[in-house]
């Protein structure tokens, strides 16, 4: 089952998404969030599309949102505004907090993935909220790329007066919850088996929990999140949120042909039925307005 949902975020501001589940569902299941990287109008791919219903053909209950400025989500000026990090982490804790608050969410089994920069709002909100237990950033953790966009390295929460970190550091604070890393020989994570995992695992070492953090490294690849990557996310969520595989065909990796794949139009949250609301911020200068925020509106 799919369905069009619109939360608000804080007053005025709202997330735009569908929220797929099982149409089998009994009692409470695992729920997933799955925000998306840099592509306009990338929730309504296929890809996106695919590892949803797929998921939720296992029994889970999957939120694909909209990054701030794309989809669906045109409140702001432009995706690169000043503060699209701080939206895009505050947005990403109200999809959580909405998912938790129904009555077929298990608090226990919540998962959250997604590539590239839906890998950076992914390992950034594991990061600060215990409530993920299970994470799975693909293609973006990286110990010398900060991440090509404001809504990922355009905020201090790298540097400082006082510190410096990267994003291998901020991974690893998943720790020692399980987490598997996924990355690729043509992009900033080609390195990943030799620099990035072997420090992650030596921090979940700390916590005698080595056995929760797992890399797949797809040397031949390049950045995406295509099958060969979905595949083992498919496993690992299965096996720590207790998902149910056998829903699904194998032969002898997962098989996704059972997908309906939908358009636009039918993904689409606004509509002449269902407009933006009449409270909506329109535009950087009155979101920063309303937040209280000095920091010029342009981009």
């Amino acid at each position: 089952i799919v369905e069009n949902v619109l939360l608000e975020s804080f007053p005025g501001f709202y997330v735009t998404g569908n929220l797929y589940r099982p149409s089998d569902s009994q009692g409470r299941n695992a729920a997933i969030l799955s925000p998306h990287g840099h592509l306009t109008d990338k929730r309504f791919t296929h890809y996106v599309q695919i590892r949803s219903a797929v998921l939720a053909r296992m029994g889970a209950i999957v939120f694909a949102y909209d990054m701030v400025g794309h989809g669906d989500s045109h409140q702001v000026d432009s995706h690169r505004m000043p503060i699209a990090m701080l939206l895009q982490t505050w947005n990403s804790k109200r999809v959580l907090d909405y998912l938790l608050s129904r009555q077929d969410v298990d608090p226990e089994r919540i998962g959250m993935t997604g590539g590239s920069g839906g890998a950076t709002q992914t390992f950034i909100l594991t990061a600060i909220d215990e409530r993920i237990k299970v994470s799975v950033p693909c293609v973006q953790v990286s110990a010398h790329f900060f991440g090509g966009c404001v809504c990922e390295s355009g905020m201090p929460i790298h540097k400082s007066p006082e510190y410096q970190t990267n994003n291998v550091e901020i991974a690893a604070l998943c720790a020692p919850r399980p987490m598997l890393i996924i990355s690729d020989g043509n992009d900033w994570t080609r390195n990943t088996p030799l620099i990035e995992y072997p420090y992650i695992q030596k921090v979940y070492a700390q916590f005698d929990a080595e056995h929760k953090v797992e890399n797949v490294h797809l040397a031949a690849e390049k950045h995406d999140y295509g099958y060969s990557k979905r595949a083992p996310m498919y496993n690992f969520f299965a096996h720590h949120l207790k998902l149910n595989s056998r829903k699904v065909d194998w032969d002898p990796t997962v098989n996704e042909n059972f997908v309906e794949i939908l358009d636009r139009e039918q993904l689409s949250v606004y509509s002449d039925e269902h407009p933006i609301p009449p409270n909506a911020l329109k535009g950087n200068q009155a979101i920063l307005d309303y937040l209280g925020l000095s920091i010029t509106a342009q981009e």
